[in-house]
């Protein structure tokens, strides 16, 4: 009869922690800023097909970092989550936090078991308040951890440089402009030597306060982002 390896627990976690963190250190990163009129998310993703940053709700916004067919699943489950309860209660009802909550679990279940892999995946999820002490964006980590995130947020990559850009030049209250442009320098800063990231280069989307409408998720085109690059 076969004997089996004995693996202690927390060298089991290790390892896994060890393997979802390089799955998603391969990709590039991902940042949320807050500004005077809402929230933006800022992706540099070539890519006008496959998408890192989407909307769930009328409110609540979506970015991902990591392998794209798991934070794909998630997001196509909390859409439905999200439907389901707009549907069986009230649109209110729906809330960023609720989300963050469901991804939690399921982040957190598929973490601890030892049947399948981790998911190699981090998230965002973001919901516009009424005024700018409404907002709320959280982000959720490969094993489950949610984080509350003040000002401006950063994901996937080499971060510790791009965290560091943020820290020194992040200035509460910015308008559009001046967060986009914040966003693209600092995700600049992911390599050795600072580069300069091609405006197309870039997917970028809005949850806009001022939108007069319902949903207030919007997804800015290549030619609007090169003027407020350029503004």
């Amino acid at each position: 009869m076969t004997q089996q390896f004995y693996v202690s627990p927390e060298q089991l976690m290790k390892d896994r922690a060890d393997f979802a963190r390089k799955g998603i250190a391969r990709g590039r990163s991902v940042a949320v800023v807050r500004y005077a009129d809402g929230i933006l998310f800022v992706a540099e993703n070539p890519s006008r097909a496959l998408h890192k940053i989407s909307e769930i709700y009328d409110r609540i916004g979506f970015a991902a970092v990591g392998r794209y067919n798991e934070f794909e699943n998630l997001r196509i489950a909390g859409v439905r989550l999200a439907d389901l309860r707009g549907y069986s209660y009230d649109r209110r009802d729906v809330t960023g936090r609720g989300l963050a909550n469901a991804y939690a679990q399921t982040l957190g279940t598929i973490f601890s078991s030892g049947g399948e892999k981790p998911y190699e995946v981090e998230l965002f999820v973001a919901e516009l308040g009424d005024t700018p002490d409404g907002d709320q964006i959280y982000r959720l980590t490969y094993d489950g951890s949610v984080a509350d995130v003040r000002g401006w947020g950063v994901m996937g990559g080499t971060t510790e440089s791009v965290e560091q850009w943020f820290t020194d030049h992040y200035t509460p209250d910015l308008d559009l402009g001046g967060a986009l442009t914040l966003a693209r320098a600092a995700l600049g800063h992911d390599d050795t030597a600072p580069r300069d990231v091609p405006a197309e280069s870039l997917e970028v989307a809005v949850l806009d306060r001022s939108r007069g409408q319902l949903r207030k998720f919007k997804r800015l085109p290549d030619a609007t982002v090169t003027e407020l690059l350029e503004g």
